[in-house]
């Protein structure tokens, strides 16, 4: 009786833990919106400094909700001008620089100004419409 007493509240802290982490950085994701975007270099930095709306998807290849996500995303990239498609392993200075906390992180960009922060896997149908074609 003892061992499953301790079992339940190891698994009920290990619940709260993950449900207070989440909740977290849903909290911060949403102060984000509205914030001017970070200053970036190359062709990411030209589109923002434009103000044309733009698409920064943050994944890992180690990632496994990224798998599904990398493809639409890639595609969009070739059809769309504005999609960014931004690897952690390889550019993590600009995932700090959104203050990106996991992967698979969307954010939108519309006149320099963060317009949303989605974390997790998204269904292509919203990944495209976030971007105009």
């Amino acid at each position: 009786m003892t061992f499953l007493y301790i079992l339940m509240v190891v698994v009920g802290g290990f619940m709260v833990l993950m449900l207070g982490l989440r909740a977290s950085m849903a909290m911060k994701a949403s102060r984000m919106k509205g914030k001017p975007a970070p200053a970036l270099a190359g062709k990411p930095g030209k589109h923002v400094k434009s103000g044309k709306p733009g698409l920064f998807y943050f994944y890992s290849p180690a990632c496994g909700a990224c798998a599904s996500m990398t493809p639409v995303v890639k595609k969009l990239e070739k059809d769309r001008d504005g999609v960014f498609p931004i690897d952690i392993s390889r550019d993590m200075d600009t995932a700090r620089r959104f203050g990106v906390m996991a992967t698979p992180t969307t954010i939108t960009v519309r006149d320099g100004l963060v317009e949303q922060v989605l974390i997790g896997p998204q269904p292509a149908p919203a990944l495209e419409s976030m971007i105009p074609a």
